[in-house]
């Protein structure tokens, strides 16, 4: 009988046709000679646990982060669903070897690093509990964390040392696991991380009230940061500086401009100082940050955007110019709840917005996948693509 779930591709897809077509487009965008714009889609181990159909062992966030073989089950047929059933711009079927399982914490890594508390509610996302909440001088007493035991980093590599000893007696559908890694190697920026040891409108309250302490704690958030990456990027394999630098800041939509140049600039700057050897630079930023994207391009050499469902791409194109990255940016709620008519008429008019002016633009959700979205949503998105990202740029219907 053939699955009529919604989390699942119907049969037969061709897997071999798909991953030769993808090979052909991802050639000629990396030689910018785009044949269409890439289709790709973000999402994380939430589409799994979130999802009942495809949670069939019931477990919860906090078995996630507290158990490494629960970790180790959710992450593989995480990876294992998605390239079995979404349709986009990357490999599908069954790969060779499986990617290695992260040690990581969504969202909450950065804060709980620093000391923050998790708090699990029913049927969410986890979060964390501000530590400055309540007396924001307690800053002044606290030390940069241990960059590989600080927080809750040391229950990370337990939980990594437990990945890397299973992985090498046991493999996941026939086939063997890469190498594990432990988050900590990028970060979701200086001020997102303020308001989440702080909270944000104590922040947004601090930049009026108590300016110096706001750059007090961007200072030592940076600087701790910059000390963890440089021993966790060593930890996983990797290397710095490099050419260029991605991270992101989602928070800098609380600030205008000027306030931004003013607090959070040269934290930014002091990141691109250690990890970049120039750029060009990338960013990943969510919400409303149309006004900070010339000035970031400018003073950052940032020529990679990851934008959000509020970004106007078309306005974002015309501004930054032709051979700035975009990607982005149906939103999530859009590509959920549908109908496919509708997926497929918001990615007619964001590829005819003028986003696809130059060749250097990405489709993709606009920011991050929701769990229970039907696979079919994710299909018409990709065929949408196909259809209305070709070059050369058309304006037919």
């Amino acid at each position: 009988m053939a699955n009529t779930s919604d989390s699942y591709l119907q049969p037969p897809y061709d897997y071999s046709r798909h991953n030769a077509e993808v090979q052909q487009v991802m050639a000629a965008y990396k030689a910018n000679k785009p044949i269409r714009a890439p289709v790709q889609f973000s999402m994380n181990e939430r589409m799994v646990i979130q999802n009942r159909e495809l949670n069939i062992w019931g477990y919860t966030w906090k078995d996630y982060f507290e158990n490494p073989e629960i970790r180790w089950t959710v992450e593989l047929a995480f990876q294992k669903w998605v390239r079995l059933n979404v349709v986009q711009d990357a490999e599908m079927g069954l790969p060779d070897e499986w990617n290695g399982v992260g040690v990581h914490y969504q969202n909450c890594d950065e804060a709980a690093w620093f000391g923050c508390p998790f708090v699990y509610p029913e049927n969410d996302m986890p979060f964390i509990q501000p530590i400055l909440q309540e007396d924001k001088r307690n800053l002044y007493d606290m030390v940069p964390p241990d960059p590989l035991t600080g927080g809750i980093m040391s229950q990370a590599m337990e939980h990594y040392q437990f990945l890397e000893d299973k992985r090498r007696h046991e493999d996941y559908d026939g086939r063997p696991v890469g190498k594990s890694w432990v988050f900590g190697s990028g970060t979701d920026g200086p001020l997102t991380v303020a308001c989440n040891l702080r909270g944000a409108s104590e922040v947004a309250r601090d930049f009026y009230e108590d300016p110096h302490y706001v750059h007090d704690l961007l200072s030592y958030i940076t600087d701790s940061i910059i000390a963890r990456i440089k021993s966790i990027t060593v930890f996983n394999g990797g290397t710095y500086p490099n050419s260029g630098w991605f991270f992101a800041d989602d928070s800098i939509e609380l600030i205008s401009t000027s306030m931004y140049k003013e607090f959070v600039l040269p934290y930014h700057r002091k990141m691109l100082q250690a990890f970049s050897l120039g750029g060009p630079n990338g960013i990943h930023l969510c919400g409303h940050v149309q006004r900070h994207l010339r000035f970031l391009r400018d003073e950052l050499n940032i020529a990679s955007f990851d934008l959000g469902f509020p970004t106007d791409m078309g306005r974002a194109r015309a501004e930054l110019g032709e051979d700035v990255t975009l990607v982005g940016n149906i939103a999530p709620h859009q590509l959920k709840m549908g109908p496919v008519e509708a997926i497929r008429e918001a990615v007619r008019k964001l590829c005819r917005s003028g986003v696809m002016q130059g060749g250097r633009f990405i489709l993709h959700d606009g920011n991050n996948c929701a769990p229970n979205t039907p696979v079919t949503h994710f299909q018409a998105m990709y065929e949408a693509g196909r259809q209305y990202g070709r070059y050369p740029v058309t304006q037919d219907a």
